[in-house]
């Protein structure tokens, strides 16, 4: 077995757990890759949730399972402390932890014959870029209109994702084992605009219509394009999951009240 390390850049806490994991790996005859390339059967990730989406952009299409060690402020993704790193990696070297299969996006860009594709963890969001001006988003689900939103952009987001720009934008939190999409327009000038949760096995297709200039398609908060005009998003469901290896010692309300403050209430 070989196990597969991405370590958060310039960060030196990062760097010194990455040579710590990698002579007690070593020590075990387990061979340790830094790069992409490599054939991995595990990889580790140290850092915080932009690493971690990273290193699924990475290895997410080769069903590698994943496990995350936060460095970061949130951490929604990453499941398990500093302290913890060893007995994890050495628990899911031994197929001791928990895989969560979560939930991807197929995200695609068509404009006449230029087309983009994507995959997506958390979300695929359309805005409007440095000028604050609303946007007219037509938006379908199976050819059969939701909505024409007019709002400052529109995200659809996994249920990992829930807990991201979604939440923040008023949308609800999801068990991260579900299956749906959600859809959540980004300041709707409508009471009647709400965010809708709908099944997975839906195809969403999002039109900017009208002139408008500087609208962007982003995924995950790491990559995406300018829309140019006339651009359609198509989203669906990934028909591969993510493998995240899970802390069974921190459920997910756990970390909800841990990381974002769920439930709590000042007395």
């Amino acid at each position: 077995m070989t196990v597969g390390l991405v370590v958060k850049r310039n960060k030196p806490e990062a760097e010194a757990l990455a040579q710590r994991l990698e002579a007690l790996l070593a020590a075990r005859g387990v061979p340790v890759a830094r790069a992409q390339e490599s054939p991995v059967d595990l990889v580790v990730v140290l850092g915080g949730d932009g690493t971690f989406l990273h290193a699924a952009h990475m290895w997410g299409e080769r069903g590698v399972p994943l496990v995350g060690v936060n460095l970061g402020g949130m951490g929604m993704l990453t499941a398990f402390a500093p302290d913890e790193m060893e007995d994890a990696v050495l628990r899911a070297l031994d197929g001791a932890l928990p895989i969560e299969r979560r939930m991807r996006l197929r995200v695609a860009m068509r404009a006449g014959d230029r087309t983009s594709a994507y995959v997506a963890v958390n979300d695929a969001v359309v805005s409007q870029g440095a000028i604050a001006r609303m946007l007219d988003l037509e938006t379908l689900l199976d050819g059969v209109r939701v909505a024409l939103y007019k709002a400052d952009g529109l995200i659809v987001a996994t249920p990992t994702g829930s807990t991201a720009y979604t939440l923040a934008a008023g949308g609800p939190v999801l068990t991260p084992d579900l299956r749906a999409m959600v859809l959540t327009p980004i300041c709707p000038h409508a009471l009647t605009h709400r965010t809708a949760v709908v099944p997975a096995e839906s195809v969403l297709l999002i039109r900017v219509v009208g002139e408008h200039e500087h609208v962007f398609l982003t995924v995950d908060g790491q990559r995406g394009q300018q829309l140019p005009p006339g651009a359609e998003v198509e989203v669906r469901a990934h028909e591969r999951p993510l493998l995240c290896l899970r802390n069974p010692a921190r459920p997910f309300f756990e970390t909800l009240r841990t990381k974002l403050k769920w439930g709590f209430r000042e007395t």
